[in-house]
């Protein structure tokens, strides 16, 4: 800093204090005016830095901070003693149960409460500043601590130029801007909230800051003088028309007229409204648009209207309720001025509704909106005493939500009751599904610790950890619990396939072919209702894949037991009985199968219209398998004087229905497996009798048993499965 500056400094240091001193002797009697002496010899005594790690005068921003809370809010003596004391508390001058016994449990809880949100402050510069917001509201719990750190940041922003670090400048407008401002904003110190964005934009953008103001020419109180010349014939026209109203006049601020050439990409000239005036007309509901209107023919009589400007949103309202008629007119000087139109119903809809200024200039709103609204109505008043007001209000609508941080200082916003699980799935959900725990605040926590506001996180993962069935009643996030249960559902998919595979490679060590159907009547009788569900548990060694082969090896030779002293309709007929339906009739060469009996191999399960043959058993029977069976190579060449030539009977029958099993491949999308089963249910000559699925990285694959009356009902069947979006191929196995 330059002596200059520093003697500037010493000046205003000189000036602020003489300036709480007068305020003190007027609001403290003598017995407080001799403690705060008392305070203020201690404080020399401690001999403290003057200033902090950044050059500022530590006792230079806290007068200033006083004064400005003073002169721009309240007064109040309790938050002017309590900004006094919070610097030396946090040095460790004053104890906070000193302060609560010299000057009140309230001054205490100030100090204790600002010291604490103020400890988090330094978090802001990185984090996201809605849940910074967020965060700093819950950790107050007192508005009045969220005013004094908008004043006391107003009052470093004054005091900062030209400080030599611009990196830290520029941090602390970028914070102003994005963090105060906004906050200010919805509180309504609407002044505190130009000046904070104008010098932001003049610590980060000099240059557009510079020659934004020197186009404008004019001194704020010209420009104040211009607005008022521009009202005064306007009131008195309205007035002699009857009219019961109220104008408003401002000049827009220099960063409101840079976020408006940007929006616009147009120069300082192309700017219609750098002057803005509002009407606000007191009418009953039923005469609003025609005294706005009425309102407006009078300005337009008086001065030049943009037509192209024109906005009518009293006919027809923007979607969120604001309603106002917007016109812009040229004024003295050449100047083209804004000028709204509202009744006052309109106003309060547009200012503190759904529709209020900060949300259609394109913020964000949240949970304290309305808390925030009945806040600035006190502020509003203009009533002495707001802050006692205030005083005991707390910011309830943030006891539903907690903000922690991450190491490197991201900001997360979870709901009330949110644990480290919840936390680390809100980072990732790779993070999530590797969770074992985390480091909080240095402390190690399990993965169902609590987050608190403002704790500083670090996930801890293992690539071993895959997420668990109870995590489920571990999280409170939605996000958190579709995530578990994805990957829980992903991860018995993989589970099925490979249980699946173990009993397969089971089933051929023991040179074994089982049976689709009765393989699923045998899992069913466990009482599975899900294929899946009896695969996962082989992979978990719930089910033992060897003693289900032998059961099932004992149930098939109980069935060909069964099946040697009867026959289905389906497989057993007797050719030659007078009642035998001749379209299921299978004939050898010019003469039938009279006088025997006939069963269709299980190997192949051939259907009416397969090329087919016939072989005699040993016990007589006559076996028919599909000429390309898997077994007929071997049948051919060990036993061809067993052999008979075969042929279906001509007519493809739907009485009888043959079991058939088709694979199927495709996309793993919603509704396939149900645009399938509808497809096969719509075919009279089909049905449906067993489907097993699986999928796995979007490919799905599964079988259909299924009987048919025969092998065009079959190719018909294929042709419209595979016509279904998403399937890929379909075979018969």
């Amino acid at each position: 800093m330059n002596d200059g500056l520093t003697i500037a400094r010493l000046r205003s240091l000189s000036s602020l204090s003489n300036s709480w001193t007068a305020r003190a002797r007027q609001m403290l009697d003598g017995k407080q005016l001799a403690t705060a002496r008392r305070y203020m010899r201690r404080v020399e005594e401690a001999q403290l830095p003057v200033a902090d790690a950044h050059g500022i005068p530590v006792r230079l921003l806290m007068l200033s901070t006083a004064e400005l809370f003073a002169e721009k809010v309240d007064p109040d003596i309790n938050i002017l003693i309590a900004i006094s004391l919070a610097p030396y508390v946090r040095a460790g001058v004053f104890p906070v149960e000193e302060v609560m016994r010299d000057w009140g449990e309230d001054v205490a809880w100030l100090v204790k409460t600002l010291l604490h949100v103020k400890s988090y402050s330094t978090f802001g510069l990185n984090a996201d500043q809605d849940n910074f917001r967020g965060l700093l509201l819950s950790l107050a719990a007192d508005i009045r601590v969220i005013i004094i750190m908008i004043v006391e940041n107003l009052a470093l922003m004054r005091m900062i130029n030209l400080h030599p670090d611009d990196d830290w400048v520029r941090s602390v407008a970028f914070e102003a801007n994005c963090l105060y401002a906004q906050l200010a904003h919805r509180l309504g110190l609407y002044a505190i909230k130009g000046e904070l964005e104008d010098l932001s934009l003049k610590y980060t953008n000099r240059e557009v800051y510079k020659r934004i103001a020197a186009r404008l020419h004019e001194t704020k109180r010209a420009r104040d003088e211009y607005i008022r010349q521009f009202i005064e014939p306007v009131r008195r026209e309205l007035t002699a028309a009857g009219l019961r109203f109220e104008i408003k006049g401002r000049t827009k601020s220099i960063s409101s007229i840079w976020a408006k050439i940007k929006k616009q990409k147009v120069d300082l000239d192309g700017i219609f409204d750098l002057f803005a005036i509002r009407v606000i007309i007191d009418t009953p509901r039923e005469r609003e648009k025609r005294d706005c209107w009425l309102a407006y023919s009078i300005l337009a009589d008086m001065y030049t209207a943009n037509p192209s400007r024109m906005k009518d949103w009293i006919s027809l309202p923007k979607s969120n309720g604001y309603e106002s008629l917007h016109a812009t007119v040229m004024g003295p000087g050449n100047k083209w001025v804004e000028v709204q139109f509202r009744s006052r119903r309109m106003d309060l809809v547009a200012e503190k509704g759904l529709a209020a200024h900060w949300r259609y200039k394109g913020g964000h709103g949240d949970t304290s909106d309305q808390w925030m609204n009945n806040i600035r109505d006190i502020l509003e008043s203009g009533d002495e005493g707001a802050m006692q007001l205030m005083k005991g209000m707390r910011l309830d609508n943030y006891a539903k939500e907690v903000f922690a941080f991450t190491p490197k200082g991201a900001l997360l916003r979870l709901p009330k009751g949110a644990t480290v699980l919840d936390f680390a799935f809100a980072i990732h959900s790779g993070v999530g599904s590797r969770c074992v725990g985390a480091i909080v605040n240095g402390r190690h926590e399990k993965i169902n610790y609590k987050v608190q506001n403002g704790d500083l996180i670090e996930i801890v993962t293992s690539s071993t950890q895959t997420p668990k069935q109870d995590w489920l009643a571990t999280v409170v996030t939605s996000k958190a619990r579709n995530k578990i249960r994805q990957s829980l559902n992903e991860s018995r998919v993989r589970k099925a396939q490979l249980g699946k595979e173990t009993l397969e490679r089971r089933a051929r060590n023991r040179k074994l072919e089982y049976d689709e159907a009765l393989l699923m009547h045998l899992i069913k009788k466990r009482g599975y209702k899900m294929v899946n569900d009896f695969y996962a548990d082989i992979h978990d060694e719930k089910v033992d894949p060897g003693r289900f082969l032998g059961d099932y090896v004992a149930a098939a030779a109980r069935q060909k037991a069964e099946e040697a002293h009867r026959v289905s309709a389906e497989e057993f007929k007797i050719v030659n009985a007078p009642e035998t339906d001749d379209r299921d009739i299978i004939t050898i060469g010019d003469r039938s199968l009279r006088g025997m009996n006939y069963r269709f191999a299980r190997c192949c399960n051939p259907i009416h219209g397969d090329d087919v043959f016939g072989f005699i058993s040993s016990d007589g029977l006559v076996k028919i398998h599909k000429s390309d069976c898997p077994n007929a190579g071997n049948i051919r060449r060990r036993y061809p004087y067993r052999l008979i030539r075969v042929r279906w009977s001509d007519t493809e029958g739907a009485s009888t229905l043959r079991p058939v099993t088709l694979r199927i491949i495709g996309t793993d999308d919603i509704g396939i497996v149900t645009n399938l089963t509808s497809i096969i249910s719509k075919d009279p000559d089909t049905q449906l009798r067993n489907i097993s699925i699986s999928s796995d990285d979007g490919i799905f694959q599964g079988h259909l048993v299924l009987g048919v009356s025969g092998n065009r009902s079959l190719n018909m069947l294929v042709k419209k499965l595979k016509g279904v979006k998403g399937v890929k191929d379909v075979t018969r196995c």
